[in-house]
């Protein structure tokens, strides 16, 4: 069959890496595809919310299936365009991506449905905002309700910051995702996400995977769209992967379904480990960014036949097959990234790195430049390693991260630091 992908970034370089080895996909397009995308899928110039370029791309090229990758077009109702022009799309409907397209919503159905999260209270005036952060004091989490390009979220040490936040987001700091905001209690504990296939009834658990926000090592730094990611997250056993299914996944499928939003797609829940058990920090209506590399450098299955089912409807009885060997990424981002950052840097050596054992480079915002690939983006590759353990498949990245020729870009040097910890320790987890 005839598959369209919709993005640019790491995410969309990996499905159409996943999708490009499928049988089953005869033509592979992306739109808009980047430098990296173009050796699996003819990249075709169509932005990700033209919706009618793209309907007419899908006709003209008998498109079977549109697999979405990016949130502002699951919000904005991409998927109900293509159902209308008769055209099956993964992903979920505009009402169903409210989920992620307003954490108001979510924070609001999680209350109603019991599922658990930090206690929280939304607020379209600055005052009320600041009095509320003043009677509960810091530690304590400023987010922009709407999309902010995972930069909408603000963790503040002191009550001064998270006014400075508040401030910020009402004079304009993220445009009208920040006109109302979300102040929420901090959570302590470890991060993890937890994605799952869902056909509106059925769940599919996905490999479990752990990711980077803050820029720096350390986890300082202002929160950015992902700095790395490995997976299996050890933190989530068999045991706490049962617990999140009962307590979150399940709760939070069926209450999209009580409230006339059946929820079709992948749904990433991105949780906090707290001693008192897994509690939702955010919901996101798509793969993770970077989560996605790892999880699909680990699947073994096909991925196209789970998209299919999952938009179906049929995924009751449906499994994945994993390979064992964790999975890691490092994310390579333009100097100033998550703040000012300059387009249009060579970045030199991509093949021999790409050449070293267990290694893939996924492009995130890269541009083809002739015989060059330049920077077009704030972060611009995921460099990717297998290895039979966390602490090597790290060791293999970094190796190949060093090959890089970018003398214009940064990154990380600790991604996967509890994995390997854990590692040096002797500690196992039973994990997927």
């Amino acid at each position: 069959m005839n598959v369209l992908v919709v993005g640019s970034g790491g995410r969309e370089h990996a499905l159409c890496w996943s999708l490009g080895a499928s049988p089953l996909v005869d033509q592979l397009f992306c739109a808009p595809g980047n430098g990296g995308i173009a050796e699996h899928a003819r990249c075709i110039d169509i932005d990700v919310m033209d919706f009618d370029g793209l309907i007419g791309f899908c006709r003209s090229e008998s498109v079977e299936l549109v697999v979405v990758g990016p949130e502002a077009p699951l919000v904005a109702g991409i998927v109900d365009r293509m159902a209308e022009a008769g055209i099956k799309a993964f992903g979920p409907n505009a009402a169903a991506a409210a989920i992620e397209g307003s954490k108001g919503f979510s924070k609001d159905l999680c209350h109603k449905y019991d599922i658990p999260t930090a206690d929280y209270g939304r607020f379209t005036d600055a005052d009320a905002a600041k009095d509320y952060i003043r009677a509960r004091g810091a530690p304590i989490v400023v987010k922009a309700d709407g999309l902010a390009a995972g930069k909408g979220v603000t963790v503040a040490a002191s009550v001064e910051e998270a006014e400075s936040a508040v401030d910020a987001a009402f004079a304009g700091q993220f445009g009208e995702a920040g006109q109302e905001l979300v102040i929420e209690e901090f959570l302590t504990g470890e991060e993890a996400s937890f994605h799952v296939l869902v056909d509106g009834e059925n769940v599919v658990p996905l490999a479990s995977a752990q990711d980077h926000k803050a820029a720096y090592d350390g986890d300082i730094g202002p929160n950015t769209g992902g700095m790395g990611a490995y997976s299996p997250a050890p933190v989530v056993s068999d045991a706490l992967a049962a617990e999140i299914m009962d307590k979150v996944v399940r709760p939070t499928v069926a209450a999209m379904k009580a409230e006339g939003r059946p929820y079709k797609g992948v749904l990433y829940c991105g949780l906090m480990i707290c001693a008192d058990g897994p509690k939702v920090i955010e919901y996101n209506c798509r793969f993770g960014d970077p989560e996605c590399q790892v999880i699909l450098a680990r699947l073994m299955s096909d991925l196209l036949p789970a998209l299919l089912a999952a938009t179906d409807g049929v995924l009751d009885n449906f499994d994945l097959r994993w390979y064992p060997d964790p999975a890691l990424t490092v994310v390579m981002a333009a100097q100033g990234y998550p703040g000012a950052y300059e387009k249009g840097t060579e970045i030199r050596n991509l093949g021999p790195a790409s050449d070293l054992p267990g290694i893939t480079i996924f492009h995130a915002g890269t541009r083809s430049d002739g015989n060059r690939i330049t920077a077009n983006g704030g972060r611009v590759l995921g460099v990717t390693a297998r290895g039979a353990t966390v602490t090597e498949a790290q060791a293999r990245a970094y190796d190949a991260v060093d090959v890089v020729d970018w003398p214009d870009g940064f990154c990380r040097r600790d991604i996967g630091w509890r994995a390997v910890a854990r590692e040096a320790d002797g500690q196992s987890a039973e994990t997927v």
